[in-house]
């Protein structure tokens, strides 16, 4: 039975590199800025951004990357745990304000 993620499936991106190629290198270079260290924000903190955001898109791709490369840039274990929480209370917070649109689209109906 297969995974619905599995690491072996980025063995396709070359696949999403060759059917698409300039969209393919325009995300490249997007995620490239995740990496910078000539950036007013530290590398580290470039990286425990990008992992808080792949928490709460809940890309395990993104996880795997980021948390690696957190770790790599001085991130602690403590910080990878603050992020999962930071993340958690914007998932939170984005449904409860999205309640409010809930309850108008009620009361519009």
């Amino acid at each position: 039975m297969s995974q619905y993620h599995d690491a072996s499936d980025l063995k396709l991106l070359p696949e999403l590199k060759k059917l698409a190629p300039e969209e393919f290198a325009g995300f490249v270079a997007l995620d490239k800025i995740v990496g910078r260290e000539d950036g007013a924000i530290p590398r580290k903190y470039r990286e425990l951004i990008a992992l808080g955001v792949a928490l709460t898109t809940q890309c395990p791709y993104c996880l795997d990357v980021h948390t690696r490369a957190a770790k790599r840039a001085g991130a602690t274990r403590e910080e990878i745990a603050e992020v999962a929480f930071l993340a958690a209370a914007l998932r939170a917070g984005a449904a409860a304000t999205h309640g409010t649109l809930a309850l108008k689209l009620f009361d519009q109906a």
